[in-house]
């Protein structure tokens, strides 16, 4: 019954807002290595690693002045799925926990949040590895 009365979600409209904030991140990252690779002299492979650590740190400057939030609201998936949504949850469960201390709040909190996209991360580079392995690419070099 209370589905019936339930205001219809606005699903295109949002697969929209995600859509540009999450190419807006990506060509803000691009925009990142691009600066790594003229003005260090960096390929595309060595500017990489710079260019995740600056939006990560983008993104934890954002987190801290409560900005991000606002974004992530308006911009629903498009925020969450890029390495800066990974940043943001991190960072706010730092922040809300701080008061309980560094161990017991900061450090084992900020885990809880983020720790079964760690997991996931690892299981799937796993796969993947093995995978890569049985297809014949993986001839003792990487």
């Amino acid at each position: 019954m209370a589905k019936k009365h339930e205001p219809s979600r606005p699903v295109l409209k949002n697969c929209l807002r995600a859509f540009v904030s999450g190419g807006l991140i990506c060509l803000i990252g691009q925009a990142i290595q691009q600066f790594f690779m003229a003005n260090f002299d960096m390929n595309p492979r060595e500017a990489a690693s710079p260019t995740v650590a600056v939006l990560i740190l983008i993104s934890v400057i954002l987190t801290c002045f409560g900005v991000y939030d606002k974004l992530a609201q308006w911009c629903g998936a498009g925020t969450a799925v890029p390495v800066t949504g990974f940043a943001n949850s991190m960072c706010s469960a730092a922040l809300e926990y701080r008061s309980e201390g560094i161990v017991l709040g900061m450090a084992t909190n900020m885990f809880k949040i983020a720790g079964s996209v760690i997991v996931f991360g690892v299981v799937a580079a796993f796969i993947i590895g093995i995978v890569y392995i049985f297809l014949g690419h993986g001839g003792g070099h990487i």
